[in-house]
């Protein structure tokens, strides 16, 4: 099978891999269109496989990429995902070594990646790094660390830009998010609803320059969930696991 890559030309008449077939997330999906079109001038590559399939890698120079690390003269993987029936079939490495011949090519000195400690949803699973050559060379609690493949030895190690995620003042749901994931975006109004259902403050930060992601109150800037100031999840929760969690933590505070 054949690889694509997105381009300003092609981009409007092909998908996106993510939310495929998923009417609910339609205007997310146009949204994180209109947010690849605008980073392709820095960089970014979309590179996906020449079929209907949930199998791409997205990556843009580490000093353009939305997120608090500092990994001069790097590349940044802001997602790679290969998923169902494609699982296992040589394509992730594939993707990766897309990435690395670009890199290479740009004159970088290695790729750098945010994982977690352990598996968690829309995290990579860092053992594949691992057995690719990435090495942990930081963490940020409560759970992040970042990876990074490096054939300079010379080059300097990336580092998060904090270690910690610090409390917030706020009450109830607050969300910081980018338009970098359909999911993201796509899942908003309804957790919205839910949250308002249960009389539990909610508001949305959409982070929206590289300047505010890179400096940004979480690590993932793809989407943050802090209760009451402190810092939950950057998972998007689904419509139960997001009614459960408020309901376990209203009973707690009865």
């Amino acid at each position: 099978m054949s690889f694509l890559q997105l381009s300003k030309e092609n981009i409007e008449s092909e998908h996106i891999c993510c939310a495929l077939g998923a009417k609910q997330y339609e205007q997310a999906v146009i949204e994180k269109k209109n947010w690849l079109q605008a980073r392709m001038d820095e960089g970014l590559v979309f590179y996906r496989l020449n079929e209907r399939a949930k199998v791409f890698i997205e990556y843009i120079p580490a000093k353009h990429a939305w997120v608090p690390i500092h990994a001069p003269n790097y590349m940044h993987i802001n997602c790679l995902w290969v998923s169902g029936r494609y699982k296992n079939s040589g394509y992730a490495k594939q993707l990766l070594n897309k990435c690395k011949e670009d890199a290479i090519k740009l004159g970088m000195d290695g790729i750098v990646h945010i994982v977690g400690k352990k598996n968690y949803p829309f995290l990579s699973d860092k053992r594949f790094f691992e057995h690719m050559g990435f090495k942990i060379v930081d963490e940020a609690e409560p759970y992040f660390q970042l990876v990074a493949l490096t054939w300079n030895e010379d080059a300097v190690l990336p580092t998060f830009k904090k270690q910690t995620i610090a409390p917030i003042e706020s009450k109830g749901i607050s969300i910081y998010y980018t338009a970098q994931c359909p999911f993201a975006v796509g899942t908003l109004a309804e957790l919205k609803k839910i949250a308002e259902d249960k009389n539990v403050p909610f508001q949305m930060t959409r982070i929206s320059t590289k300047e505010a992601a890179q400096n940004a109150p979480i690590i993932w800037t793809t989407f943050g969930l802090f209760y009451n100031g402190e810092f939950i999840t950057h998972e998007m929760m689904s419509a139960n696991k997001f009614t459960n969690f408020i309901t376990k933590q209203l009973e707690r505070e009865q």
